[in-house]
């Protein structure tokens, strides 16, 4: 049976046995991970419902990729920088596909029951201030200025 899971961003076909590298996820090695964001899962030309089915993993080991060297150049400024970068990764083993979540919830949802009912409970909801639309009401129109520079254009007028 095969799964396309989803970790790290990324989207892996996956089936028993295999090994893939993913973005680093928390563990040591020899530990059991559950990648529980199945897209799609099946055997030949039948598919399998995604969202019941969970894939294991074993971690392998924590590692790092290879060495992306990154390298900025501006022409003519004498300008040159030269970093690099190695990212995070786990090594995995895939144990199983195919096992059913309504086995594995049970356990899971009465260690999550008190988390869950705190969570539920709604804040009431702030008073909306109506300070703003008010004081867009209370502003004067500004003074016409055209009459005051027509004055003083007539007074030069007048002085030639």
């Amino acid at each position: 049976m095969f799964a396309v899971v989803r970790t790290g961003g990324k989207q892996y076909r996956v089936a028993a046995g295999d090994k893939i590298a993913v973005e680093k996820l928390a563990g040591e090695a020899g530990d059991t991970v559950t990648l529980g964001d199945v897209l799609l899962a099946g055997e030949g030309d039948d598919f399998a419902e995604a969202g019941k089915v969970v894939v294991s993993a074993e971690i392998i080991a924590q590692a790092k990729s290879e060495k992306i060297v990154v390298f900025k150049k501006r022409r003519r400024h004498n300008y040159r920088r030269k970093a690099g970068h190695r990212q995070q990764m786990t090594l995995l083993r895939i144990m199983q596909v195919g096992d059913t979540k309504a086995e594995a919830k049970p356990a899971a949802a009465k260690a999550d029951a008190p988390a869950s009912e705190t969570k539920t409970e709604a804040k009431p909801a702030a008073p909306k201030k109506d300070a703003a639309p008010a004081k867009a009401a209370e502003k004067k129109p500004a003074a016409k200025k055209a009459p005051a520079k027509q004055a003083a254009a007539d007074a030069s007028d007048e002085q030639k």
